[in-house]
């Protein structure tokens, strides 16, 4: 008997010590490990776990800094800013024990997140038109870290899986693709590393992004309407507003970034200004948690299902496509019109290459200072003249033409007709217009059957086949109605 208290007692002080020196230890989050990239050019945070009251170094790049680890067991410390760093070193962490995180570079970080679009990789299970030199050649200046399936109630500071791996050997097949045409595009303008946090879940909504915060920032009917829609998803651990951002984006919050990319809405089909409104809420509590007002691109959403002759007859993604328009008049955002590469059967278009790079020029034009066309042509104001409406467009600082997308290649065709296009009188009923370009901004349209118009809109369709009115960069006009967003 007494040796069996012994042997308790011995096991008791053994396991006590156990805890005690894995306690001790520093730990990083899973966002620092081996090929993690870290921003260039700003103050950057590098952050961890330790016992209270430890004593903390971080070495990098030339730099030491030295800090104490709070009541908390939380430390943090603020790397100077730093340039360009192409080749891989050491960066080496050390309190009561001593962690080296291998192959770090210094380039620019964007947030990829969204839903299904967004998530679909360069190779395997997805439809994507990648080239054989993408999937398989050495892209190793992209690096990218997809994490894991968890949501939560509460905000978490570490991710359940995942770790920084290199687009070479194959490696980069789960990669986003649509973040990897992004970040290719960025390499080629500005040569420095591009590192891509994919943070997206195939058939989320804007809702589970939605933080505490951004719920707060909302009207009283928005947020209860935010709350009642989120509850529609089946699965019980996705029953509340926030449950990815949560699980998934708030580890990050810490981690310091250029900005980001968003492929979201269709499962927000049918919201229009709801949907602006929960998206404003959205990209301004994530700037407030993060510290900074980053940049923040998304992709309207592309043309899908079959066509329909009748221009009354709109459909869900309509209304969501004019709320993402409206959202351009939040600070420091951009758009990429996907509305002629879309498919007929299928909600995620094959090209992803056309998306990631009409998503680069936004980040080129206004981050990085590139001489390039970002901005498709949204329409600006109206009058009319007769039986004819003259539209104006704030046209991306170059011409309006008539064109024409294949796949990855964009040619002028102004030898046909522009069309989608309908009119529409003090009835309210449209009709299929004839439009023509009068000059570089300014289109004329009208109908036989409309005397006086009233109203016109472009491609308002679910999808509206064979728009095609372009800037000569090749950026398509966003779909617009003249009546007011609902």
């Amino acid at each position: 008997m007494k040796k069996t208290c012994l042997w308790s007692v011995l096991f008791a002080l053994l396991s006590v010590a156990l805890v005690s020196s894995v306690s001790a230890d520093v730990r990083m989050p899973r966002m620092f490990s081996n090929n993690c990239v870290l921003q260039r050019g700003v103050p950057v945070n590098v952050f961890g776990f330790a016992d209270a009251g430890e004593k903390v170094t971080v070495e990098f790049n030339g730099q030491k800094i030295e800090t104490t680890a709070c009541e908390a067991g939380k430390w943090l410390v603020k790397l100077a800013p730093m340039e360009t760093k192409c080749e891989g070193s050491v960066m080496t962490i050390t309190g009561k024990n001593t962690i080296t995180v291998e192959n770090v570079v210094v380039g620019e970080v964007w947030v990829c997140s969204g839903q299904s679009n967004m998530e679909y990789a360069l190779g395997g299970w997805g439809r994507v038109d990648a080239t054989e030199e993408e999937l398989t050649g050495d892209n190793s200046f992209i690096r990218f870290l997809r994490d894991a399936y968890v949501t939560n109630p509460k905000p978490q500071e570490d991710l359940a899986g995942g770790a920084w791996i290199e687009c070479k050997d194959g490696q980069q097949k789960p990669c986003t693709a649509v973040g990897f045409y992004f970040a290719k595009r960025l390499h080629d303008e500005l040569g420095c590393p591009i590192g891509l946090i994919h943070c997206n879940w195939g058939g989320s909504k804007v809702e589970e992004w939605m933080p505490a915060e951004g719920m707060a920032m909302l009207s009283e009917e928005t947020a209860a309407h935010a709350r009642e829609f989120v509850t529609h998803v089946k699965a019980d651990n996705r029953k509340y507003t926030g449950c990815m951002f949560n699980g998934k984006l708030s580890p990050w919050t810490k981690y310091t970034i250029k900005g980001a990319i968003w492929y979201q809405g269709c499962s927000n089909g049918g919201q229009g200004q709801v949907y602006f409104e929960k998206m404003q809420a959205m990209i301004q509590s994530w700037r407030a948690i993060w510290g900074y007002e980053f940049p923040f691109y998304w992709v309207q959403l592309a043309n899908y299902q079959a066509p329909n002759d009748d221009p009354n007859t709109m459909g869900g993604f309509v209304p969501v496509r004019a709320a993402q328009t409206k959202c351009l008049t939040i600070p420091k955002t951009g758009q990429a019109v996907t509305i002629d590469i879309g498919e007929a059967n299928d909600i995620h278009p094959i090209n992803k290459f056309t998306v990631g790079n009409r998503l680069a020029v936004c980040a080129l034009a206004n981050d990085y200072g590139k001489d390039v066309i970002y901005a498709s042509p949204l329409f600006k104001s109206m009058k009319v003249e007769g039986n004819k409406a003259i539209l104006t467009f704030d046209n991306g600082g170059t011409n309006l033409v008539v064109g024409k997308q294949n796949v990855r290649k964009f040619s002028i065709d102004n030898e046909s007709a522009l069309k989608c296009f309908a009119v529409a009188g003090a009835d309210g009923k449209y009709y299929w217009a004839e439009a023509k370009i009068t000059s570089a901004n300014t289109i004329e349209v009208s109908a036989p059957e409309v005397a006086t118009p009233v109203n016109v809109r472009y491609a308002y369709q679910q999808n509206p086949e064979g728009a095609n009115l372009y800037n000569v960069a090749g950026l398509p006009a966003s779909p617009f109605s003249t009546e007011p967003l609902k």
